[in-house]
């Protein structure tokens, strides 16, 4: 075990020491901050010249609608049309909207701008909605409708869970939401992380057999053992890169926050008052506290062990696979893509079965899936926050952690022979040689 425990850590500190690990540990994060933080600027930002636009209304609804909206100015004119094409082609206006007469049967209302150039669909959208409600009145008033008489009919329905056993959870008209948005969170995490640890494991191995270094490493050590310590080494290392990145992302969370004025202290009064206003709103403070609530009662104490124990058995699972898959594979690209293909297809599935998962959780699909070893590490944890039976949680840790170790066996087998190969294509019935070739 302790030349294990020397893989694992030279595996580990020749990583982190890397200039590698560092830039893209430290610099990706802020990166990917700048450009969400560009890309949402760029596109709440809008169009910062102002257009002029004169209406002709015919319909009688250009005194319900604000004269201003965004970097759109109106203003209303008692001109022909033909007239304000002149002032358009002076340079005066900027565009002209015809309002037609205005029939209460109409299920279609077509609006008239007149320009060379085609609205921004920003404004186009603004101009549509400014306008629907006034015509919405105006057929109200036509129909004799009053909106009070509208605003009953209306009906908002909720369907509220009552538990029947009183040593069950309380349930809320959110129980389900909650678990499902906790379970789809959790799940494509776990995906992730699994996928891109293995990945790296897979890049580490075949890049040690192709520069030859691993034939001075199995001379003192057995295969297996070099196997386990590349796998957990660079497990070790995701996970400080991963804890990194946590960290990093609340700090940026919490400044990107200040910086769109969602912060007290650095706040954009106009940011601010919106914030204030949905926070003064009661059915949204309601339904805040309604979620917090449902939070709050979740098990986190047995859920949070589950996850980081599904990680570790899918990423074991998975990466001992990604090992032998390095080894076996050579200088081809084609030949290490086919083979990874084969690894990522239950993977995927599992990923999809997971979403699936997250809105029918006792589904036959979703209860069999997180028992069945290759897709449970994702499954079950989508499942952990809607409170599955304990026996299916015991047998699914149970049968996993089983196929983890013949996994290991297995892939360590292939990974004796493979990482020693050189020049010969490693076909699945070649693999299969491997597997049955004695020590």
């Amino acid at each position: 075990m302790s030349k294990v425990n020397l893989i694992i850590g030279r595996e580990y500190w020749t990583r982190v020491k890397t200039k590698t690990f560092l830039l893209t540990t430290f610099l990706a994060p802020i990166a990917i901050a700048l450009f969400y933080a560009v890309l949402i600027f760029f596109m709440t930002r809008g169009s910062d010249k102002t257009k002029n636009i004169t209406i002709i209304d015919k319909a009688g609804l250009a005194e319900k609608i604000e004269m201003k909206k965004n970097n759109l100015v109106f203003d209303l004119s008692n001109e022909s049309l033909v007239q304000l094409k002149e002032k358009y082609k002076a340079g005066d206006i900027d565009g002209i909207i015809e309002l037609p007469p205005l029939d209460s049967t109409q299920d279609k209302y077509n609006i008239v701008y007149h320009a060379d150039k085609a609205l921004a669909l920003d404004e186009s959208s603004a101009i549509e909605k400014m306008f629907s409600k006034p015509i919405r009145d105006y057929k109200m008033t036509a129909f004799g409708f009053e909106q009070s008489q509208l605003d009953k009919i209306d009906t908002d329905i909720e369907i509220s869970p009552q538990t029947v056993n009183e040593t069950e959870k309380e349930l809320s008209s959110i129980t389900g939401l909650v678990s499902s948005g906790v379970g789809f969170i959790v799940g494509t995490v776990l995906f992730f992380v699994i996928m891109i640890f293995g990945s790296q494991v897979m890049r580490g191995v075949n890049e040690e057999k192709l520069n030859r270094i691993v034939e001075v490493l199995i001379s003192s050590v057995k295969p297996i053992q070099l196997m386990l310590g590349k796998v957990i080494g660079i497990g070790l290392v995701g996970l400080t890169q991963f804890g990194i990145w946590a960290i990093l992302g609340s700090v940026i969370s919490i400044g990107a926050l200040a910086f769109f004025g969602l912060d007290a202290g650095m706040a954009d009064p106009a940011a601010n008052e919106m914030a204030a206003e949905a926070m003064a709103n009661p059915e949204i403070k309601s339904k805040m506290a309604e979620i917090l609530k449902e939070l709050s009662t979740i098990n986190w104490g047995l859920i949070i062990p589950l996850y980081f124990v599904y990680f570790l058995l899918g990423y074991m699972m998975y990466a001992s696979v990604f090992a032998a898959v390095g080894a076996a594979a050579g200088d081809d690209v084609n030949e290490a893509q086919a083979l990874t293909t084969v690894v990522m297809v239950p993977l995927a599935a599992a990923f999809y079965i997971a979403i699936s998962a997250a809105q029918s959780p006792d589904s036959t699909l979703a209860v069999w899936s997180s028992i069945i070893p290759i897709s449970a590490p994702v499954v079950m944890p989508v499942r952990l926050a809607s409170g599955p039976p304990a026996w299916e949680i015991i047998l699914s840790v149970v049968l996993c952690a089983l196929f983890v170790v013949f996994m290991i066996w297995l892939a360590s087998r292939i990974y004796r022979v493979g990482i020693m190969m050189y020049g010969k294509k490693a076909s699945f019935k070649e693999l299969a040689k491997w597997i049955a070739y004695r020590d």
